[in-house]
């Protein structure tokens, strides 16, 4: 039989009565049973109403919105203070669990699997080994001038097998969709869209087939209706421009990122749109990835002591077919000048292998990064990795790209020259460079020195770590742009917006929490011009 409210308070105080006139009639004075009884169930009802209020006051001020989402008595608990109080271990991963699909094959282990059929250019199979970090390297390489362990030969377009791999073991991984702070898609976009340009370069509905079906198969996903993908990432692993074709239209690539559904989510990049709001640059990945917190902070010293002997470095390929560029000038002072080092100048950039780039890079005061295929390089993170000032000759080229790992002040770590004004021989990049006061050029050196784990991918067996690479900085950025997704559908906010496609996107990109405006900015001119 259900008992009724305050039944047991009433029995306590009925038996307590009958007790206190046994008391009495025995003529001995003592303190009334009733005041101890009294004393303890106020006690009690007070630590219950005491917690439960400040769980109350804890999950007011810091849980996010679910948008939908159930939150369970054990998720309100999930906090620090409830759970010290509570005599519970704390968890570390409240508020940044991410839950990860488990995708149809056709999405990734396939295009693993056929890795020798997706293109005839590249040995695809040798650089996905170990996670996609590619073939190991002993003894430091070339030179020695990588580190005796964590040394790979990787490839710049194996992000997505890289971050996948990384996934699998992430400390806070959940099966449970509902506890998650964002959803991981993990589909290697990078290797389909590798594969169609080698077999069906005009074929525009082959090219299609995987982006198209991923949607379909998002779409019917209870997880994605939640929030209609708004809480949903995924690594493509190159260029935005590999992905944006429109719908519908001849060219290359495929049109991944045009398809609706997938611009509500977020999308990794190793170099973003400017133009485009749910795409973000991570960093290329280099050739170090450290297993300890040890392994990085030597590497660090040993980038402080080692020796610069030459003022700047170039290490990249040349590009026949535009005689007037950035790149050609570059490689035309740099010929000239006792105090440049330079690696390449023929058809293929790095033919001497990664020991040897590195070590260039090693022994440079500034590594001048000139625009590639694209905006960005590889070689802008490994000459991070390096120790090496990087210079840049356009905005898009880092200071628009790369804005959760670099610091938005870029003269705090790099040097910018107007390309404007190299390729109209307005500027000499050594006289711009031998300019600079060795103080300032040794604070820049140690900002560079102090981002290297920031733009490095660890281990993915690594355990006891502390540090955060970039693939920690990219997930914490997601789960954060989530968040105020999330808080700004809990507040009903409809004039919210948290991407601005158009011209103005990257100064959209470029606001701190809490700003609102988007005026003239200093790199207007490079950008619309």
């Amino acid at each position: 039989m259900k008992q009724p409210p305050f039944s047991r308070s009433i029995e306590c105080d009925g038996a307590a009565a009958a007790d206190d006139k046994h008391s009495m009639s025995a003529g001995v004075v003592r303190p009334s049973r009733m005041l101890y009884v009294v004393f303890f169930c106020t006690m009690f009802w007070a630590v219950i109403f005491f917690l439960q209020r400040s769980t109350s006051l804890r999950l007011g001020s810091a849980a996010e919105p679910t948008s939908g989402r159930g939150v369970t008595f054990l998720s309100q608990l999930n906090t620090s203070t409830t759970a010290s109080r509570l005599g519970l271990r704390e968890d570390r991963c409240a508020g940044r669990y991410v839950y990860m699909y488990d995708l149809p094959p056709r999405f990734n282990a396939d295009l693993v699997r056929d890795c020798r059929n997706l293109t005839a250019s590249t040995d695809v199979c040798k650089h996905l080994a170990n996670d996609g970090f590619g073939p190991s390297i002993t003894g430091g390489g070339d030179g020695g001038s990588l580190p005796e362990k964590g040394a790979y030969d990787t490839n710049q377009f194996m992000l997505a097998v890289i971050f996948h791999a990384r996934m699998r073991r992430h400390e806070c991984l959940t099966s449970y969709p509902s506890a998650a702070a964002a959803v991981y898609i993990p589909f290697y976009a990078g290797l389909d869209v590798v594969r169609q340009d080698t077999e069906n370069p005009a074929d525009i509905s082959a090219r299609e087939t995987l982006p198209r079906g991923l949607v379909e198969w998002l779409l019917r996903r209870p997880e994605w209706r939640a929030m209609g993908g708004r809480d949903h990432f995924l690594v493509a692993g190159r260029g935005s421009w590999d992905f944006l074709r429109a719908l519908g239209t001849a060219g290359k690539g495929n049109s991944l990122l045009s398809y609706p559904a997938i611009r509500n989510a977020t999308v990794l990049t190793t170099e973003a749109s400017p133009y485009h709001g749910h795409d973000f640059a991570v960093p290329f990945p280099s050739h170090f990835h450290a297993s300890s917190d040890a392994d990085v902070s030597s590497w660090q010293d040993r980038m402080r002591r080692a020796e610069r002997k030459w003022l700047w470095g170039f290490a990249g390929a040349s590009r026949p077919s535009s005689k007037r560029t950035v790149r050609s000038q570059i490689m035309e002072e740099c010929g000239r000048s006792s105090r440049c080092a330079m690696l390449g100048g023929a058809a293929t950039a790095y033919t001497q292998g990664p020991g040897r780039t590195m070590q260039l890079l090693e022994s440079a005061e500034y590594c001048v990064q000139p625009r590639g295929d694209g905006y960005t390089r590889k070689s802008t993170f490994d000459s991070i990795l390096a120790g090496c000032i990087p210079v840049f000759f356009h905005p898009i080229s880092a200071y628009l790209q790369y804005i959760w790992h670099l610091p938005r002040d870029y003269r705090t770590y790099s040097v910018f020259i107007h390309h404007g004004d190299v390729v109209g021989n307005n500027a000499s990049i050594e006289e711009a460079l031998a300019r600079i006061p060795p103080a300032k050029v040794a604070q820049m050196r140690e900002e560079v020195i102090r981002l290297i784990p920031t733009v490095m991918y660890r281990d993915p067996a690594a355990k006891g770590v502390t540090f955060k690479d970039a693939f920690d900085v990219a997930v914490d950025a997601v789960i954060h742009r989530v968040a105020k997704r999330r808080r700004a559908a809990a507040e009903g906010r409809v004039d919210y917006q948290d991407s601005v496609d158009g011209g103005k996107s990257w100064k959209y990109d470029l606001l701190q929490d809490g700003e609102k405006n988007i005026g003239p900015h200093e790199f207007d001119p490079y950008v619309y011009t």
